[in-house]
């Protein structure tokens, strides 16, 4: 997570105030914020298979791009692909407001994501997406917090999640969404995170949801540099175009660094901004001006398409 960048857009011939909003913080300091694992190098893209000799299992594909003043440190979103079971990912977002108490905000996201990624296949995690959050939570020493999303596809077919704050997933059928997750917030840009401190929650407030998924379902997984920035119906016309799950990654990533860059597109998060009564003053309104723009953040998008045992055999 970082700076929103937003502005006062006008009708024609009006000028637009660019506005700076520093509203995400560590929770115990009200600010929030996204970060990676050294298992993501910057920019990049690959293909994943994590398939399953039987059932259904993902072929994955993951695409990060760093905030535009993090890239020398790779940014702070940090995430796993596993082909434990039918296939594991997930997305952890550090929180950046940690950075101002001389804390790198990405070691807690990259330290959570290793531990999860190390306890994939403990009996006490098995197919309990909850239980890991619980477990990798717990032997993460790194001080700071992150919002995390985790899926785990079991052979039969069935996804369980669970999510602490507003990293996302989407699950994509026949170029219709059939299941979202929600957003956890305590107020507007404060969500939910587990934290190196008491004050932050925990895997109990985790939501936790199952969908039973198909082949050809595509599953769509970010942090909230991809939500903020793109609309469903964008992410759906977007995977319409690429066959590839890698492709298809790098596209939705790179769409939403577009929209993130741009002062006078109307995103999702100066949207919800609005609705918050985060605008103009009253007489800039009154001129025609409302707050536009898309937030520059740290982008990470992992796009897992459902496959067969066939398809599997013969795409080795």
């Amino acid at each position: 997570m970082a700076i929103p960048m937003l502005r006062a857009s006008a009708p024609p011939g009006h000028l637009g105030a660019l506005f700076h909003f520093n509203v995400k913080k560590p929770l115990h300091l009200q600010r929030l914020p996204c970060s990676p694992t050294e298992l993501n190098p910057v920019l990049q893209t690959q293909t994943d298979e994590v398939r399953s000799e039987s059932g259904l299992s993902l072929s994955v594909g993951t695409h990060l791009i760093p905030h535009p003043n993090k890239v020398d440190k790779g940014g702070e979103d940090a995430f796993l692909v596993s082909g434990c079971n039918g296939g594991v990912i997930a997305v952890a977002d550090g929180v950046s407001g940690w950075a101002e108490q001389n804390v790198d905000p990405s070691l807690f996201s990259k330290e959570l994501m290793a531990h999860a990624l190390s306890l994939l296949g403990d009996e006490e995690v098995n197919y309990n997406p909850r239980m890991l959050l619980k477990e990798a939570h717990a032997a993460t020493s790194s001080v700071g917090s992150a919002t995390v999303v985790v899926a785990m596809l079991e052979r039969d077919g069935i996804l369980r999640i669970a999510n602490v704050g507003d990293c996302g997933l989407r699950v994509v059928r026949g170029g219709q969404i059939i299941f979202s997750t929600s957003p956890q917030e305590h107020y507007f840009d404060c969500p939910y995170q587990l934290s190196s401190e008491s004050v932050g929650q925990t895997y109990q407030d985790a939501v936790v949801s199952t969908v039973e998924v198909i082949e050809k379902d595509t599953v769509v997984m970010g942090s909230d540099g991809l939500f903020d920035n793109v609309f469903d119906h964008e992410i759906v016309s977007t995977l319409a175009k690429h066959g590839d799950v890698s492709e298809a990654a790098k596209a939705v990533a790179d769409l939403a660094r577009e929209h993130s860059a741009d002062l006078s597109y109307d995103s999702p998060y100066s949207i919800e901004a609005r609705t918050r009564g985060l605008d103009v003053p009253v007489w800039k309104k009154a001129l025609g001006f409302k707050l536009t723009g898309g937030k520059l953040d740290d982008i990470t998008v992992i796009v897992g398409r459902v496959v067969g045992p066939q398809e599997s055999s013969d795409t080795r």
